[in-house]
């Protein structure tokens, strides 16, 4: 019913590089450098065995030529994570599974893409030392501009840039940019756009407005047009033409989905994973498609020669060309099932709560707003800290003087509205607040109890600082409340472009009932931006973090600081692109130093240009009934209370 005309086929490869572009950017970069040797083993298995077994059947079985079967075998090492959208869509993309099938592919894919190069410069008698020289170059210098310049490049853009449909202008000439390096390179553009990805992964934050635009556009419209491009190329007569197109075909089918489950099974058994994970190692890395067509293409352009009756005799023939048509058809079917049922069965297995996943306590987070260049970075902090099932209790408050003017209550709405549109770009339900009180602080306090608040976030103005206003109405009323965090937040430029954060967590702090359920705030940060975590405290209260480290998909280190004297040289280390976390205590409590009374000033002498986040974590009632909360409600954490349960006593 439709021609496959240029408009076709553009939208679709550009929905091949989004569907590469997408999994390098929602790949956990923690868990990408804890797994990596994973990924390269995996790489290796999908693309030596079905190089070898692809070579013999070649050879063997269809009497093909030695580089003519070379080629063919590079078609079965490669694959497409087709299916990639739909683990995505069901909140697995951060599955060790599918981190090393991701990871994988990169690899295989690479491989096959240089495997397909060096059959061309064989066919065309080009192999020779200025072909390893001119290829290994090329490939360097393109990985390394897209990896180390692109996220120099992206971090600048979104520093001085702040419209919505900017931003994803710019993330799309990135991935078409990408793309175009590496052909330029000698490998397939899937690579670029997948490099891009990871490039890009820290600045676009999978809780972001910028990365709901990025999924929903690829998702509704780029994605699709792909599978419908791929559609478009089977031509089911040319299975009744010739038996022999029939006998290549099954062939490759066999040898294609074949060679991948044994690749699966053999990451399974390797690393000791569940079935269900090797399953879905299969599914995903089961399609052909994308590496699989250019292949094919270019090898049935390449002439060797020609036959008695002048008729080309190509490095891959018809019967090739057709026969992959219909593998890749079997294989993406085969891939959409197996997939779905074997991510079926690890998303109920992971309902069960973890130290990286949703904490079951009822989170209510309220953000006291009160100036209009606040509202976006507060928000956007309020997104990070969130958990992940956490879509509709996020509050956003603004206190009117009883006293009130027309002016004051136009400029409460406009606060608000902004602060509900900023919410909304990332899928997210943010309730507006208005109160009418004599006293701000005795509105937010009171809002606290009727909402049951566990998280209330003050946002300071970038020229201001800790004002002799603020610093008062910090002590002697925000932190009055016993029963909720308070965060006090400074930010100098989106959080999303911060490479690293210095958390400092005073001694004791880990005997505070607040402890973990504030420690758990700082891990969102970490999990949802991707920057790294620098941690610095006691001894113990680094024991306690690396034990709970070794099951988080965080990248995070650990520094022991014997002396609090060094809070100031650790300061002064903070550099640019960089933010400071600071956990502090209420006066009374054990962890409390009366050198915390300097850090107002601390901040506004040294940080006045840069993020940073204090922490007030909550001291429980006057009962003492905060360790119990601690301990038993914060599932995220239950694990680790029952073993320190004991230092705490």
């Amino acid at each position: 019913m439709l021609a496959r005309d240029s408009a076709i086929v553009v939208t679709g490869t550009t929905g091949l590089l989004y569907i590469m572009f997408l999994a390098g950017l929602e790949i956990d970069m923690g868990d990408f450098k804890k797994n990596k040797w994973k990924s390269l083993a995996f790489g290796m298995y999908t693309f030596i065995i079905p190089l070898t077994l692809g070579y013999l059947g070649g050879y063997y079985l269809l009497g093909f030529s030695q580089l003519t079967s070379f080629l063919f075998a590079s078609l079965f090492s490669s694959h497409t994570l087709i299916t990639y959208p739909l683990v995505s869509k069901m909140g697995l993309s951060k599955n060790l599974a599918v981190n090393i099938a991701v990871g994988g592919t990169m690899i295989t894919d690479i491989l096959a893409l240089m495997v397909l190069a060096i059959s061309v410069g064989m066919a065309k008698g080009e192999v020779g030392s200025e072909f390893w020289l001119r290829l290994t170059i090329s490939v360097l210098l393109f990985g390394m501009t897209v990896l180390f310049l692109f996220p120099v490049i992206g971090r600048w853009f979104f520093k001085k840039v702040s419209d919505r449909i900017s931003q994803y202008i710019f993330v799309l000439v990135m991935i078409y940019l990408a793309a175009l390096l590496a052909e330029l390179a000698g490998v397939e553009a899937i690579i670029g756009a997948f490099l891009a990805g990871l490039a890009l992964n820290r600045l676009i934050p999978p809780t972001s407005s910028l990365m709901n635009r990025v999924e929903f556009v690829g998702n509704a419209i780029f994605i699709p047009f792909f599978l419908i491009s791929v559609g478009m190329i089977i031509d089911f007569t040319v299975f009744f033409k010739s038996w022999e197109t029939i006998k290549v075909a099954s062939v490759m089918t066999i040898l294609a989905i074949s060679t991948k489950y044994l690749a699966a099974r053999a990451t399974e058994k390797t690393f000791r994973l569940r079935q269900e994970e090797g399953g879905l190692i299969f599914g995903l890395s089961s399609a052909s498609a994308a590496a699989t067509l250019a292949a094919v293409m270019v090898g049935y352009n390449i002439i060797i020669s020609e036959n008695e009756a002048g008729e080309p005799l190509r490095l891959l023939n018809d019967h090739i060309l057709n026969g992959s048509i219909l593998m890749i058809l079997v294989s993406c079917t085969v891939s959409s099932f197996v997939t779905m049922a074997n991510a079926n069965k690890i998303a109920d297995a992971d309902h069960e709560e973890t130290v990286a996943g949703n904490s079951p306590e009822e989170e209510n987070i309220l953000l006291a707003l009160n100036h209009q260049d606040t509202v976006e970075k507060m928000v956007n902090l309020a997104l990070m800290i969130k958990a992940k099932n956490n879509t509709d209790r996020i509050f956003a408050l603004n206190v009117i003087n009883e006293e009130k003017n027309e002016s004051s209550v136009k400029n409460a709405d406009k606060i608000l509205t902004a602060a509900v549109d900023v919410a909304a770009a990332s899928d997210i339900h943010l309730q507006p607040l208005t109160r009418y009180d004599n006293d701000v602080i005795s509105g937010i306090n009171n809002v606290l109890k009727e909402k049951k608040v566990s998280d209330l976030v003050i946002g300071m103005q970038d020229n201001k600082g800790f004002s002799p206003s603020f610093v008062y109405n910090l002590y002697n009323g925000y932190l009055q409340n016993r029963n909720a965090n308070i965060l006090v937040y400074h930010a100098a430029q989106p959080i999303s472009t911060i490479k690293r954060h210095v958390v400092i967590l005073p001694f004791m702090s880990h005997t505070e009932p607040g402890f973990f359920h504030s420690l758990l705030r700082i891990w969102n940060i970490g999990r949802n931006s991707g920057a790294v975590l620098s941690f610095y405290s006691s001894r113990v209260c680094i024991d306690i973090l690396k034990r709970i480290h070794k099951r988080a998909n965080i990248e995070a280190d650990f520094n022991v600081v014997h002396e609090w004297t060094r809070l100031e040289q650790i300061l002064k280390d903070v550099d640019t692109d960089e933010g400071l976390i600071l956990v502090m205590a209420k006066s009374g409590m054990t962890s409390y130093s009366p050198q915390m009374r300097t850090v107002p000033d601390i901040l506004n002498a040294r940080f006045s240009d840069k993020n940073y986040l204090l922490v007030y974590p909550y001291s429980g009632s006057e009962e003492d009934d905060g360790e119990k909360r601690s301990v038993n409600s914060h599932g995220d954490f239950i694990e680790i209370g029952n073993i320190i349960g004991k230092m705490f006593k």
